[in-house]
C-alpha cells in the first residue's frame, strides 16, 4: 500500500507541474512546491518528536545530497518541461536507475555488467524515439528539454550512489527535510534572481495544484517511500516505483490532452525494461 501510494503520488507529480507552469516561471513552481513541503514536514516531524537537529559532521553530506537529490533534479527536470510534454518528461527522468548503475562504477567500484550496459541501449533508446516524433524539427526542437531532463536523471542519480557511499545519519524524515529544504536555496535564489511571476495572474487551479504537489509527491509521498523501504527489500520498493512513468503518461494524455500513441507506448517500453534490467542486473 506504501509503496503504490508513493509510485502514483510521483507519478501523478509531473501533469501537476506541467499545470502550473502556464502560470508561473518553472523555478518560482519548484521553489514554491519545496518550500511549502518544507514547512508541512517540518509540521509532521514536531508533532512526531522526530529529532531534527543536523550534527557537524552530517553537513556537508547532506548538503551535497541535498543539492544532488533536489536542487538539480528539481530545478533541472523542471526547466526540462517547458520543452517536452509532462508524460515524456517523466519517462527520460526514469533513466536515473540506469545511470546510478554507471555511476555506481567510479564512485562504489561497481563494475557495469553486460545487462547494464545493454540496458542503457535501452533507455537510450527510448529517449531517441521520443525526440524522433513528428517532423524532423519537432523531435530537435524537443532536444533542450530530453538534455535537461536527463541532466537531472544523472544528478539523482549521482545522489544516490554517494549516499551509498557516505549513508546519511539522521532520521529518515530529517533527511528529506534538511535535503529539501537546503535543496531548494539554488532554485529560489534562481528563481529570485531570473524570474518575475505575475503572482496576480496565477489561478487557483494553480493553486491548488502547488498544494497538492507539497501535499503529495514531496511530503506523503517520501513518507511512504521510507515506510515501504522499511517493510520491503531495495530492490522490490524500487521496481514498484518504476508505475510512477506509466501513470504520469496515463493522466498526461487523460487531463492534459497530450498525445498517448505507439511511439510513446514504444518508448515508454524500452526505457522502463532497461531500468527493470539495470535494477536486476
Amino acid at each position: 500500500m506504501f509503496l503504490a501510494i508513493t509510485a502514483v503520488g510521483w507519478g501523478l507529480n509531473w501533469p501537476a507541474l506541467k499545470l502550473v507552469l502556464h502560470d508561473l516561471p518553472p523555478l518560482t513552481a519548484r521553489a514554491v512546491t519545496a518550500l511549502l513541503a518544507t514547512g508541512g514536514l517540518t509540521l509532521v516531524a514536531s508533532l512526531a518528536r522526530v529529532p531534527l537537529r543536523l550534527p557537524a559532521s552530517e553537513r556537508g553530506a547532506v548538503a551535497l545530497a541535498g543539492l544532488l537529490n533536489v536542487g538539480g533534479w528539481m530545478g533541472l527536470s523542471t526547466l526540462g518541461l517547458l520543452w517536452l510534454p509532462a508524460g515524456e518528461g517523466a519517462v527520460v527522468a526514469y533513466t536515473m536507475p540506469v545511470w546510478a548503475a554507471l555511476l555506481a562504477w567510479p564512485v562504489l567500484g561497481e563494475r557495469p555488467t553486460p545487462a547494464r550496459l545493454l540496458a542503457l541501449l535501452l533507455g537510450l533508446g527510448g529517449v531517441a524515439l521520443l525526440m524522433t516524433g513528428g517532423p524532423v524539427s519537432g523531435g530537435a526542437e524537443k532536444l533542450p528539454g530530453v538534455l535537461l531532463v536527463m541532466a537531472a536523471a544523472i544528478c539523482f542519480a549521482l545522489g544516490a550512489v554517494t549516499t551509498k557511499r557516505r549513508p546519511l545519519r539522521l532520521h529518515p524524515v530529517a533527511t528529506v527535510i534538511w535535503q529539501v529544504g537546503l535543496g531548494c536555496l539554488p532554485v529560489l535564489a534562481g528563481a529570485v534572481l531570473l524570474e518575475r511571476p505575475a503572482w496576480k495572474e496565477v489561478s487557483t487551479q494553480a493553486w491548488a495544484a502547488l498544494a497538492f504537489m507539497a501535499i503529495l509527491p514531496l511530503s506523503i509521498c517520501y513518507m511512504t517511500w521510507f515506510a515501504a523501504l522499511r517493510r520491503l527489500p531495495a530492490s522490490t520498493a524500487a521496481m514498484g516505483v518504476l508505475a510512477a512513468p506509466l501513470v504520469s503518461v496515463l493522466v498526461g494524455a487523460a487531463a492534459l490532452g497530450e498525445a498517448l500513441g505507439w511511439r510513446q507506448a514504444v518508448a515508454l517500453a524500452l526505457t522502463m525494461s532497461g531500468v527493470v534490467l539495470a535494477l536486476r542486473g
